[in-house]
C-alpha cells in the first residue's frame, strides 16, 4: 500500500511564521518609530566597519585550511596562496577603499590559474 502525504500546514505553523514575520518587521522598523535621531555610539560604529571582513574570513578562513574536515597537508594548494596574496593586497591597500572587492578579486586571480591550470 502506498502512502500519500498531504503537504498540509496547521495552525502552529502558521502562528510561528507570522511570530517571526511580526518580530522581523519590528526589529527592522525600530529605528523609524521613534521621532528623535538616534546615532550609534563610536564604538559601535567602528566596530560595524569590521564586519564585512569579519564575515568573509569567518566563511573563507575554513574553506582555506580545512579539506572534507582535515587540515590540508600540503603546500602545493591553490587556496594557501591566494588567501596569502588576497591578504596581502588587503593589509596594503586597507584605508584606500573597495579592500575588500580587491581582496576578493586577487584571491581569485591567484586561486583560479594555480587551480585550474596545474591542478593544484
Amino acid at each position: 500500500m502506498n502512502s500519500v502525504t498531504t503537504n498540509q500546514t496547521d495552525v502552529w505553523t502558521l502562528g510561528v511564521i507570522a511570530g517571526l514575520a511580526l518580530i522581523t518587521l519590528l526589529t527592522r522598523c525600530f529605528f523609524f518609530l521613534s521621532s528623535k535621531p538616534w546615532q550609534l555610539p563610536h564604538w559601535a560604529q567602528r566596530g560595524l566597519q569590521y564586519a564585512p571582513i569579519a564575515a568573509l574570513s569567518a566563511v573563507v578562513l575554513p574553506e582555506v585550511v580545512m579539506t572534507q574536515g582535515q587540515l590540508i597537508s600540503t603546500w602545493m594548494d591553490a587556496r594557501v596562496f591566494a588567501a596569502a596574496a588576497g591578504a596581502v593586497y588587503f593589509f596594503a591597500r586597507k584605508g584606500h577603499g573597495q579592500a575588500v572587492l580587491g581582496t576578493i578579486v586577487t584571491g581569485m586571480a591567484v586561486y583560479l590559474p594555480l587551480h585550474i591550470g596545474l591542478g593544484w
